[in-house]
């Protein structure tokens, strides 16, 4: 009997980390993060763990079976079993070894760190397992940095897999597997726990409590398994994911390594690789309440693009005006900053905001992510790590825009640099109508100073939206000849009379039309998916009609939908670059058909 793939869909995604919703998508009965039994393990609800595996070593090498706990797999009326032969797995100090005996691959794929080095089949296309084991986990996580490369390797190449790595998941380190792309777990560490009378917890393990009758049996460390996979699927859900890793990797100096060794690699890879989203809207929240919140690529990505990529509007290349950031997002809608626009009277000085711990906000980008949308603990005093990232920031922007002058109202001494720097502080508060009034005549004098041109409103809000769709859309092209309409902060773009796009600050995006789409194309500013040819285009997008794309997808990207070598539509990619175009779930949601 050919072994049936399990139908899955994707309920939430954060960066790499997914809710795979498992059985018939109407009616989902099983969800992962989850566990795998085995069966000596206590029973547990199918919604918590959706399978139960077997080894059978009485001949080598083993056999693993996974058999469902529930009707996953489609016509959904019964339950499965996938077997797989272990193959034979050398330890990864000797990964230049080839043992030549590898896994036979069916609906379940075992892979060890020797078999990513040595296997061509894994390249095969046509390889889609349902589940993934990582055999040799407890070995790689040994070594530095082997475990978050094997998770890395697997899940890029297999994005539609469920990934298992055995034997080192528990309640403590659940959250950071899952961030880094895990999905399954079992009872292994949580076994060992019990028999030493030790309780492993969502923060790590510790010896009960006997004042409070506490017990370290199955059914305490089940509890805690529990609660962790609960806390961990809502942070998938609302986003908050990244917070709880933090707090849970404190548990433990590996976790806290790996984390950090995974934030390096994303950080030094490029495109959609990294996971991450340029384009997402004001419920999204990015809270950076620790030290470690400053190594997220997130940030470190935003630091690389304000420095090195990020171009001004075009009247505002001469003068740069420094300026504290506020509570409130965006920056514009606070008390403070509508002071300080009363005394910079001038559209042609280049307002950036100082702030941590994204470093630089300029005006033009603080209605969107994450610059609208981060929190941090304030406590009136900058760091040396921070002064460090916002003085580094700062003189790549300088010497690549080549501004003229530079009037510091933020409060931060920038030292020597190789352009004029005019403090307008002084020790004064910069609400206070000292500083206020130091800010406006040094704004005035360089308006003197530089012949700054007067720049019409109506210039100034399309050479701002230039300068927005540059940062996100990497061309402005799209945006030539046209005007800018309505009253702010929401403005209409048209072209002839003709509406090609909206610009809403709350949603932190272009909205475009119908009519836009042959702009956009011709101007090659969005990416391509392409859909197979005999597919009649009715819903969304999923696996089963995208054929191939083009170009860098990020998550929450407008697309641009082609069959046949024609513009047929757009979709918003609701999934990274990286699942595309054979990811689970839906891929992009169709927004305009021609």
């Amino acid at each position: 009997m050919v072994a049936r793939p399990l139908a899955r869909g994707v309920d939430s995604r954060v960066r790499f980390s997914r809710i795979f919703s498992l059985g018939d998508r109407k009616n989902p009965t099983s969800w992962t993060p989850a566990i795998i039994l085995n069966e000596d393990d206590p029973t547990l609800p199918v919604s918590l763990a959706p399978f139960i595996s077997y080894r059978d070593s009485t001949s080598l090498p083993a056999n693993i079976s996974i058999t469902t706990r529930g009707k996953f797999c489609y016509p959904f009326d019964s339950v499965d079993t996938w077997s797989s032969v272990e193959g034979l797995t050398l330890p990864p100090s000797l990964v230049d070894s080839d043992s030549g005996k590898l896994s036979i691959c069916g609906e379940i794929l075992l892979v060890s760190w020797q078999s990513l080095h040595h296997d061509k089949s894994l390249l095969n296309d046509e390889i889609d397992p349902s589940i993934v084991i990582l055999v040799d986990s407890p070995q790689l996580v040994q070594t530095q940095g082997l475990l978050v490369d094997a998770i890395d390797s697997i899940r890029i190449r297999f994005p539609s897999s469920l990934i298992w790595t055995p034997g080192i998941g528990g309640p403590d380190n659940c959250a950071l597997l899952s961030w880094l792309g895990v999905d399954l777990f079992d009872l292994s560490r949580s076994r060992s726990a019990a028999s030493l009378n030790i309780l492993l917890t969502t923060l790590g393990p510790r010896e009960v409590d006997n004042s409070m009758n506490e017990v370290a049996d199955m059914k305490a460390q089940c509890e805690e398994w529990r609660k962790s996979i609960s806390a961990t699927r809502a942070a998938i859900r609302d986003g908050s994911l990244r917070e709880l890793v933090e707090k849970q990797s404190l548990s433990s100096p590996r976790s806290v390594e790996r984390l950090r060794i995974h934030d390096m690699k994303i950080s030094n890879q490029q495109g959609e690789r990294t996971g991450l989203s340029r384009i997402l809207g004001n419920k999204a929240r990015l809270r950076c309440n620790s030290f470690t919140s400053r190594s997220d690529p997130l940030i470190q990505d935003w630091h690389k693009r304000i420095s090195f990529d990020h171009t001004p509007p075009s009247h505002q290349t001469t003068v740069l005006v420094l300026l504290p950031c506020s509570a409130t997002k965006p920056y514009r809608l606070s008390q403070s900053h509508q002071r300080f626009s009363k005394s910079i009277n001038s559209r042609g000085v280049h307002e950036v905001m100082v702030t941590a711990p994204l470093g630089l906000v300029p005006r033009e980008l603080e209605d969107i992510w994450p610059a609208s949308n981060y929190d941090i603990p304030v406590t009136g005093e900058w760091d040396v790590d921070e002064l460090r990232i916002i003085k580094e920031i700062l003189f790549n922007l300088v010497s690549r825009i080549g501004y003229s002058r530079i009037i510091n109202h933020s409060g931060i001494d920038f030292g020597e640099c190789e352009v004029e720097i005019i403090d307008t502080r002084k020790d004064f508060s910069a609400g206070s109508n000292e500083a206020l009034s130091m800010l406006n005549e040094e704004i005035n004098k360089a308006v003197e100073d530089f012949k700054l041109p007067k720049i019409k409103e109506n210039i100034h809000r399309l050479e701002k939206l230039k300068s927005l769709s540059r940062f996100q859309h990497g061309s402005d092209l799209w945006l030539e000849g046209t005007k800018v309409e309505g009253r702010p902060p929401i403005f209409t773009i048209k072209k002839d009379g003709l509406q090609l796009a909206q610009w809403n600050p709350r949603s932190g995006r272009f909205a475009f039309s119908k009519s836009c789409l042959k702009i956009l194309d011709k101007h090659d500013t969005l990416p391509r998916v392409f859909l197979y040819q005999d597919h009649s285009w009715k819903g969304d997008l999923f696996s089963t009609n995208v054929s191939s794309k083009s170009g860098e997808i990020r998550r929450g990207d407008e697309v641009l939908v082609f069959q046949n070598s024609r513009l047929i539509g757009s979709a918003r990619a609701e999934a990274p670059g990286w699942e595309w175009p054979n990811g689970p779930g839906r891929l992009g949601k169709a927004q305009h058909r021609l």
